[in-house]
């Protein structure tokens, strides 16, 4: 377990420096609650963004993308439904991405891909 938790964490240092070069603000990483977990919580122009981010060494598994199911993003949902109540944000236009990271240093393939799901 240890080291997917190292994987994820280097994962999600990978995609937030994609973001931020993206000029996607980064407003919060890992937000928990009762309910599951958000990876990272961001702005663009006026959306709030709720992104998951997927990694995979290879193809063999399928492509990273394929690993945020049905069940996964209705997770995501109302999660991310929790945080909005929390921060009472109602009002903000929301969107769901997926940030995906194929490949090995020093040749990562990263790809976001906005409006991944509606929910």
């Amino acid at each position: 377990m240890v080291n997917k938790r190292l994987i994820g964490d280097w994962g999600e240092d990978i995609a937030s420096d994609f973001l931020e070069k993206e000029g996607i603000k980064i407003i919060e990483k890992n937000f928990r609650c009762k309910l599951g977990e958000i990876d990272i919580i961001a702005e663009e122009d006026d959306y709030l963004l709720f992104i998951e981010v997927k990694y995979r060494k290879d193809l063999s598994h399928g492509y990273p993308r394929e690993a945020v199911t049905f069940h996964k993003q209705r997770t995501i949902a109302k999660v991310a439904l929790w945080y909005l109540k929390k921060y009472n944000l109602w009002h903000r236009s929301c969107r769901f991405d997926v940030l995906e990271i194929l490949g090995e240093k020093p040749d990562l393939k990263i790809c976001l891909i906005r409006n991944a799901f509606v929910v």
